[in-house]
């Protein structure tokens, strides 16, 4: 995610990326998305969606100008190295004294700002033909400060991730199995409140069955993280059709509801409180710039590139839209449950088992194939940001410590809390404000820097972000830090209140 060039790997074209972009970035974050809906009020919610929507869109284009200027960096690096080979060719060959000088001034000369690129006819040396990741970005474009920066930020994020994977499966098998023992039968969803220390099996509470079922997600994918797994295409076909046959559905019983007056909902316009975690929501469910080399770098036409991330974005917006509108008309306020699909558990909204149970633990199949990969990349971020050129870990240190300090804290954190609307609100607030606004604007200011050193400043990126003037990554920053200093001003004074 975070690493250096990896293989581009098989092309496809620009529609199949678009529905690849879909899949990464409708993921568990618009499952919390209803439930924030709710809290901050319909209008607000809308009008927050449709801004962050688009200042994602604003930092994509940003990232997907900054791997057209490292690949335009890398080729004019691999053109100075073979001219350098061929000179010590030449030079070995024997030649006059003169001839050294005459060389000499030449490659002085080569130094400054570059057109001769353009005119020896390399029209594409802006194309992005080689996938150059986040992290390699970084360390091409930005000091040691700001390498160690971004890896802090990415770190974080993907320990956020972790533990709402982490927190996210146990609360979906402990409503689920909790709900069909005892009087609790068929009751998740309908309004009945259940407090932790609730009766689940006999003398178990509903929280011990919570830890029960993460020492045993814990258990039973742990391991994968002191092992390398790779995601396979077949793996992923079937987690992108279980989330559209899960979201159809949830979206189709709530209609249904709404359109035979069963609708429950009555949803507010504005809810000030509600905005941090709705703030924080929006943000994790429309995070993928940290993935966008691996899927804008496949595609085989990339004229248009923009426009199609463009319709994505639009596709993406209104899907949330309707959702999270459906949800919020179709159940009260006080019945939505932090994890969505848990509302369809119950046996008076829908009387087939099978479509119960299959939403119900629908979290469970999909995040469990995703957390072992998330896990790898993590510990590879680590091993990456303490890594020294030509230097090796003790096996201790790569096979046991790494896999240690990815694995322990998210699994403390999942422990002491399930409260996912939090989760993800905190972990999109912070480091998710950082890769989605601060990075990509960092990355797009500085790639254009350096583009203008080294080709001249009449070199046109042929991906150049829409939003090219400088006003938009000055905008983007200062709202990326506005976002941090509302989240925890808020945070302080709703604990203050406490």
């Amino acid at each position: 995610m975070a690493g250096g060039i990896t293989d581009t790997g098989e092309l496809y074209s620009p529609y199949v990326g678009l529905v690849y972009m879909f899949n990464l970035i409708v993921g568990t974050g618009a499952l919390t998305m209803p439930k924030a809906f709710a809290t901050a009020g319909w209008l607000v919610s809308l009008i927050l969606l449709m801004f962050l929507g688009f200042m994602s869109y604003m930092t994509t284009t940003f990232v997907v100008e900054a791997m057209a200027a490292a690949n335009a960096q890398l080729r004019w690096k691999r053109m100075e190295k073979r001219k350098e080979d061929d000179e010590d060719e030449d030079s070995s060959s024997g030649v006059s004294d003169s001839d050294v000088l005459l060389q000499d001034g030449y490659e002085r000369a080569e130094t400054r700002p570059i057109l001769s690129v353009q005119r020896r006819g390399s029209a594409n040396i802006f194309e992005i033909t080689e996938r150059v990741e986040m992290g390699q970005m970084a360390s091409m474009f930005f000091n040691k400060v700001g390498v160690n920066l971004f890896y802090f930020c990415i770190i974080i994020y993907l320990y956020g991730d972790l533990a709402i994977y982490a927190a996210a499966v146990p609360v979906s098998l402990m409503q689920v199995t909790c709900s069909v023992t005892g009087n609790h039968s068929c009751s998740v969803g309908d309004g009945t409140k259940y407090n932790d220390t609730d009766k689940c099996w006999g003398p178990i509470r509903r929280i011990d069955a919570y830890r029960l079922y993460l020492a045993a997600f814990t258990l039973l994918l742990g391991p994968f993280t002191f092992f390398n797994v790779q995601k396979t295409k077949y793996l992923q076909i079937m987690t992108s059709l279980m989330r559209w046959i899960a979201f159809i559905l949830m979206i189709i019983l709530a209609l249904i509801r709404i359109s035979r007056g069963q609708a429950e909902g009555h949803p507010s316009m504005a809810q000030l409180s509600g905005i941090r975690n709705l703030f924080g929501v929006c943000v994790y469910s429309f995070m993928c710039q940290h993935s966008l080399p691996s899927l804008i770098t496949p595609i085989s036409k990339k004229k248009h590139v923009n426009k199609l991330v463009l319709l994505d974005y639009i596709l993406i917006l209104a899907f949330y839209s309707l959702l999270s509108f459906t949800a919020i008309y179709c159940f009260r306020n006080d019945t939505l449950m932090d994890m969505y699909t848990l509302n369809f558990t119950n046996c008076e909204i829908i009387s087939m088992a099978f479509i119960r149970y299959f939403l119900g633990l629908f979290p469970v199949f999909t995040i469990s194939t995703n957390f072992p990969i998330i896990a790898v990349t993590l510990r590879n971020n680590w091993k990456t940001l303490f890594h020294r050129e030509g230097g090796t870990y003790p096996w201790v240190v790569d096979r046991i410590v790494f896999p240690s300090i990815t694995l322990i804290p998210p699994v403390l954190v999942a422990f002491c809390t399930h409260d996912l609307e939090s989760l993800v609100g905190i972990t999109g607030a912070y480091a998710g404000n950082g890769i989605q606004y601060l990075i990509p604007a960092f990355l797009a200011y500085c790639s254009r820097k350096d583009t203008q050193l080294v080709f001249g400043s009449g070199t046109v990126n042929k991906h150049l972000s829409p939003f090219r003037h400088s006003f938009w990554i000055v905008f983007v920053l200062i709202w990326g830090f506005s976002c941090f200093v509302f989240v925890t001003a808020n945070i302080v004074l709703s604990e203050s209140k406490l």
